[in-house]
């Protein structure tokens, strides 16, 4: 009983690895892809966006990052759930279509976002 609860524990903590392993190092990307969407919004917008770019706007900004990068998060709980699964191995194989669909729907808000902040509430 005990040499079972070692290996349940052995494998959760394998499955977190493994899942720190892989959503990490896509972070980056997924912080990249969000960021060009405001900057690129930022552009169009100029120089009408300008208004925006305040202390306060920065700080809306930075809100909106970490609350992206929460979102981001979630992923582990599926992923380790998965991998938890007799599905670890399909799992491995396939969760790059979460991560693009992750993508996907974390740049459509950001867009609509990046449009209410630096379009409908400029002057110009």
């Amino acid at each position: 009983m005990i040499e079972t609860q070692v290996q349940q524990r052995g494998k959760f903590r394998e499955a977190i690895t493994d899942a720190i392993g892989y959503w990490e190092p896509r972070r980056v990307l997924y912080n990249a892809v969000l960021t060009a969407i405001v900057v690129g919004y930022l552009a169009i917008y100029w120089p009408r966006s300008r208004s925006a770019v305040s202390f306060d706007g920065i700080l809306v900004l930075f809100v909106l990052a970490v609350l992206a990068n929460i979102c981001y998060c979630a992923a582990y709980l599926g992923d380790v759930f998965v991998q938890a699964s007799g599905f670890r191995e399909v799992w491995r194989k396939k969760r790059w279509i979460v991560f693009l669909m992750g993508i996907i729907l974390a740049s459509i808000l950001t867009r609509f976002f990046a449009i209410m902040f630096f379009g409908s509430g400029s002057t110009g």
